[in-house]
């Protein structure tokens, strides 16, 4: 097989703050506009009505909003959805006087009326109508939360328990900043927040600690077997050592996602978008985020066997190298990858 990075001996702990610069750089604006203008939340959420309909010529959004504005159906979110005479309108409860008091079926039976009176009866055809209740949104809002939550605590105990607890705390702050730029990433671009992006975003949790745990399951293993090396050299040498796998993983599944931004339909574009960034920062995260307090963590409580008074590489120090090629801990890298 072809190795990519067999020999790797990069320093990445030394910019560690250089990291903290840029993830501070993209988190910052991110909650900032998070704070005013709040997540663009889907029907699922706020509870309205969906109506995705085909008209038999193109007709343009402005014309279709024209219609919808002059029965009173105001701030309806109106896209293009796949071909040019595709479209689709939500419409929220509670957005505007019409549909203040209305159900989402009287919602639906609104735009239908406006959408006839304003380009024929028979210039259009709903091809799916989707509606969501108020408390439904909000059930699912809170459940998505806890969804979020609960996988917070399952990880911190079983990496308590696997490793011990220095390492879930790093991890699990790791996971917290993949989490934020995630959400910065969605502010950014303004995407829908739908069940299908809580699902990306649960997803790139999962990714994300799993490359955290390889990493640190290579840091236990050398820890042991270089009792008398400082942390700052053992964590680089578990991250070189699994840099290839991390490599072909996290290339060959990102240029699944890229292909889905490109190919796929309007429903699973923002799942591919934040998947695609999941990615990114999983693997940022796992090397620049998780590892450096990880570091921080060990010199501030030190563990049983005081590796914490040895967190910071001394002055002058010689750079640890990985074994020669097949063997030990080299040996398993190539296996896994």
């Amino acid at each position: 097989m072809i190795r990519l990075f067999a020999n790797a001996n990069y320093d990445f702990i030394k910019w560690r703050r250089w990291a903290y610069g840029l993830t501070a750089a993209l988190i910052v604006p991110g909650f900032a506009l998070f704070l005013v203008h709040g997540l663009n939340y889907s029907i699922e959420f706020t509870g309205g009505t969906l109506i995705q309909l085909e008209t038999t010529q193109p007709v343009g959004t402005e014309r279709i909003r024209s219609a919808l504005d002059a029965a009173g159906i105001r701030d309806a979110e109106i896209q293009q959805f796949g071909g040019a005479n595709e479209y689709k309108v939500q419409a929220r409860l509670g957005t505007t006087a019409a549909l203040t008091q209305g159900s989402t079926d009287s919602t639906a039976q609104a735009v239908d009326s406006a959408l006839a009176h304003g380009l024929g009866p028979h210039q259009y055809t709903i091809v799916r109508t989707e509606a969501v209740g108020p408390k439904v949104g909000r059930e699912l809002q809170g459940k998505a939360f806890l969804a979020i939550l609960f996988s917070f605590i399952v990880t911190l105990i079983y990496l308590a328990v696997r490793f011990e607890w220095r390492f879930g705390l790093a991890a699990v702050l790791a996971t917290l900043h993949d989490i934020l730029t995630t959400i910065a990433f969605i502010r950014y671009l303004n995407l829908e927040v739908s069940l299908v992006v809580v699902g990306a975003v649960l997803t790139m949790v999962g990714y994300s600690l799993n490359d955290t745990i390889i990493i640190f399951d290579r840091v236990r293993e050398n820890l042991r077997k270089f009792r008398r090396q400082n942390l700052y050299e053992i964590l680089n040498l578990s991250i070189n050592e699994t840099l290839p796998r991390s490599v072909l993983t996290h290339g060959t599944t990102m240029a699944t996602t890229v292909a889905l931004v490109l190919l796929a339909g309007e429903v699973l574009r923002p799942f591919a978008l934040v998947m695609t960034f999941a990615i990114f920062t999983g693997t940022f995260s796992s090397i620049y985020i998780a590892a450096p307090l990880l570091m921080y963590i060990e010199k501030r409580w030190p563990g049983q066997d005081a590796r914490g008074a040895r967190a910071f590489r001394p002055a002058g120090a010689v750079p640890l190298t990985p074994p020669p090629s097949g063997s030990g801990s080299e040996a398993r890298s190539k296996a896994a990858v």
